[in-house]
């Protein structure tokens, strides 16, 4: 039986391998057997600082990623959450019955809040946004990581309050954790993100040269000790990942007697990495040469979705008791 999925992705900068297998990998399975939204959610974008004249250059490249990553528009519909008015009006009707301090309680708030220098109410209200983003399809299934299940789980909360109040409308959707080892930043210090140093992650667009340099600087331990270092076993797991698990046991073996040579573990996995990537590439370059092809792809995801969206929001305006 199809179940409905939806995910969305910020479009704030380069998708890395990171991303790559552990949440892209995992929407191209789902896509197979299920009904997939996939959303770039730019209103979510702008709940902290950011450039406008670099935002649409920005979205355009999140849609790259997924098309060249294989996300197929004839399997998924992928669209802009801004082009979808539906979802902030359903944002606010959610508003209506969230209490603030569920808002306040969000660890991602508490950690966003902290790193800025004037909290913005959009950066307070993005779990509603989601919220909204979730349900206005009534999504069965949310792929996300970790840091996203506080938010999934409000959502579920969000939904149970407007069925108990105005009558049952929403399911309440289950987080799919996505499968999959932790990918580290090359500095062995914490998740693979794009908001670090951009050496500290390989982005599905650096070319071979930058891959090589990158994965030659990556932190390791001497081998010597008896305690593998984070950024040596996370070399180890990229290994097993791009290369097999047979070369990476090779390796790790000779980690375990002290006799590791990272000079040689380094350059085979970059291979590694720029093998299976070179498709990825090869594919985003052909797209990018017709960009309109591209927001075609996104106009008429949004418009597929209109007639499901507008019918969500006319039933919660009537159960709300909002003249339609």
């Amino acid at each position: 039986m199809l179940q409905k999925i939806f995910s969305g992705v910020q479009p704030s900068g380069a998708i890395h391998i990171g991303n790559y297998i552990g949440a892209i990998k995992q929407f191209l399975e789902l896509q197979e057997k299920n009904d997939c939204i996939f959303s770039i959610v730019d209103y979510h974008a702008i709940t902290v600082d950011y450039e406008p004249k670099k935002m649409p250059e920005r979205t355009l490249d999140a849609a790259l990623d997924y098309l060249s990553c294989g996300i197929d528009p004839e399997k998924s519909i992928l669209f802009i959450q801004s082009d979808r008015p539906e979802h902030t009006e359903l944002a606010w009707l959610l508003n209506s019955i969230t209490p603030v301090g569920d808002l306040q309680r969000m660890t991602q708030f508490k950690e966003k809040a902290q790193k800025e220098k004037e909290v913005k109410a959009g950066l307070l209200n993005y779990p509603i946004l989601m919220a909204a983003d979730i349900l206005i399809y009534k999504a069965e299934k949310v792929p996300v990581g970790e840091d996203q299940i506080q938010h999934v789980e409000l959502t579920r909360e969000i939904a149970r309050k407007f069925n108990n109040k105005f009558g049952k409308t929403f399911p309440e959707p289950e987080a799919i954790i996505r499968k999959g080892a932790r990918i580290l930043g090359l500095d062995g210090k914490g998740k693979m993100a794009k908001s670090n140093p951009s050496s500290t992650y390989i982005a599905l667009t650096d070319t071979p040269e930058v891959i090589r340099e990158k994965i030659s600087s990556s932190v390791t331990d001497k081998g010597v000790e008896s305690k593998i270092s984070p950024g040596s076993q996370n070399l180890f797991t990229l290994l097993e990942i791009f290369a097999g698990p047979n070369v990476a046991a090779k390796f790790l073996e000779q980690r375990k007697k002290g006799t590791i040579k990272y000079s040689e573990l380094k350059p085979i996995l970059a291979k590694a990495i720029i093998k299976e990537l070179e498709p990825i590439q090869k594919k985003r370059a052909e797209l990018a040469k017709d960009p309109e092809r591209v927001k075609k792809i996104l106009a008429d995801g949004a418009e597929k979705l209109k007639p499901e969206a507008q019918k969500t929001i006319k039933e919660v305006k009537e159960k709300m008791g909002l003249m339609i």
